[in-house]
């Protein structure tokens, strides 16, 4: 068992109002500059809808993730030698007009315009060609499904293989909140020609190290989210960083802290990473969510903290563990799901799906309504977190509308204790409390400072050279972080 340590991220979307405030924080925190405008590590996508870039969740035609084959993941982008092929141009990727021609005004019209009969107009101008230009699409062109008919062309919804009422009294839709997942099993990284991605030992975020990039851009279309962006100014990849300096700081991400509907909940989870690919390599799609969940470790379990204790992870982020509202969402009470598990990256941000309202036609009979009666159909929900496993949705909202009569009942003082549920009234409570009326401190416990080991290897760093170490090189002398004292110092652990 080896034991590791990740940031982790749960979205209640019952509680985003999409009011994208967390994008616009990202955006004026992380890419407002010039290569990066049409970049949005963190958007807000309405649901049906073909998302950004445009039908980011069509694999047929993306090829992102992992696929297995004969029994073994391999990226599903093509083998070594096809991506060896593909290493110049890659045809999967998308283009600009696949997400949007980002634009700005001429704003000077306006102030500087002569005086006439009619009034000047502040006409859209592209951020790229410094042309005029027609607006055409935009990253939230589908917003509270104001984009036309394009809510019908959800791959979802295709999925699903049946027709789904689109009609005015029983339309639905849902807000997504979208960034980078920060995967156990991360195509990206394995998909970098440079090795310039890594996963960071100590805290699990995904980072791309911008003096290795060179540019050749395999990772974005290995990302099935998407999530990976090219800066055509600097000719690097750009991603999520999931503000790590704030997370270093104890502080969560930005995009968490200002979320106007606090329905981001931020903190620690300790993994098993010798399971990792067998999770991955699960052979039912279906069965991936459950996998991922034995993967997960209780912090509680003593076991488990003096293995992590050993292993090298501080006290303060086994602390963290046992308190983290992620853990109690996630593990304890199963009601937190993973955004498209069927992509086989074992992602680290997950969602708790919406409740919604009753259909129409059963509005006037139904006072608490089951989950088959919600708006939002179990099927299109359970493709988009169940990978298609309709079970595992109505037991998720089973236990929401549990809560729901529970709280009901507790507030209009009708007796609970005869209460039938799976989960009993204090964990009901405890629920309710976390999901509904959580403190600042309560969403975000994150360990703050930096580890101790970790810093021993900052200050190791460029000390040891290429040398006939079979290790990669230890100079021969100087000590590394590992114990090591060199080749000639009694060899490696």
């Amino acid at each position: 068992m080896k034991i590791k340590a990740q940031i982790s991220m749960v979205m209640n979307l019952d509680k985003c109002i999409g009011c994208h405030t967390c994008s616009i924080t990202c955006k004026n925190t992380w890419t407002n500059r010039e290569g990066a405008e049409y970049m949005y590590f963190n958007n807000v996508e309405t649901k049906p809808g073909i998302g950004y870039p445009k039908h980011w969740e069509d694999q047929n035609h993306w090829k992102g993730g992992w696929i297995l084959k004969d029994g073994k993941l391999q990226l599903a982008t093509g083998s070594k030698g096809n991506r060896l092929m593909k290493l110049f141009f890659h045809p999967e990727q998308p283009e600009l007009k696949d997400y949007f021609e980002p634009w700005t005004y001429d704003y000077e019209t306006l102030i500087h315009s002569k005086r006439k009969n009619n009034q000047p107009v502040a006409r859209p101008r592209s951020l790229i060609t410094k042309e005029k230009m027609e607006i055409e699409w935009g990253p939230n062109w589908e917003d509270d499904l104001a984009g036309g008919n394009t809510a019908r062309a959800d791959v979802n919804l295709q999925k699903m293989g049946q027709n789904i009422a689109l009609d005015f009294h029983d339309i639905f839709m849902k807000y997504l909140p979208l960034l980078c997942n920060h995967c156990l099993n991360p195509a990206c990284v394995a998909s970098c020609p440079s090795g310039a991605i890594y996963k960071r030992d100590e805290d699990g975020v995904v980072l791309i190290s911008q003096d290795v990039c060179r540019g050749w851009r395999h990772c974005v279309p290995a990302c099935p989210y998407k999530k990976i962006y090219y800066n055509w100014q600097t000719n690097k990849a750009e991603k999520c960083v999931f503000c790590y300096p704030r997370l270093e700081n104890g502080l969560p991400q930005i995009c968490a802290d200002t979320c106007v509907g606090r329905m981001r909940y931020v903190g620690v989870l300790l993994y098993d990473m010798d399971k990792v690919e067998a999770v991955a390599s699960t052979e039912n799609p279906q069965d991936i969510y459950d996998n991922m969940l034995d993967v997960l470790l209780d912090p509680h379990d003593p076991a488990v903290a003096k293995a992590g204790k050993e292993q090298g992870i501080p006290d303060n982020w086994i602390k963290a563990a046992k308190e983290s509202p992620v853990f109690r969402l996630i593990k304890e009470w199963k009601i937190a799901l993973p955004l498209h598990a069927e992509y086989r990256t074992v992602p680290m941000v997950w969602y708790v799906p919406p409740m919604s309202p009753i259909l129409h036609k059963q509005a006037a009979s139904v006072h608490f309504p089951e989950a088959e009666a919600m708006r939002i159909p179990v099927a299109y929900l359970a493709q988009l977190l169940a990978a298609g496993n309709e079970a595992v949705i109505r037991r998720v909202l089973d236990t929401l509308l549990d809560l729901r009569r529970y709280m009901q009942m507790r507030t209009h003082g009708e007796e609970t204790a005869e209460f039938e549920a799976k989960y009993g009234e204090h964990t009901l409570y405890d629920m309710y409390r976390l999901l509904g009326i959580a403190k600042y401190r309560d969403r975000f416990r994150i360990p703050a400072g930096v580890n101790a080991s970790q810093e021993e290897k900052r200050l190791h760093q460029g000390v040891g050279g290429f040398s006939d170490c079979a290790f990669g090189g230890c100079g021969g002398s100087a000590p590394s972080a590992s114990g090591c004292n060199g080749c000639a110092g009694g060899g490696h652990e």
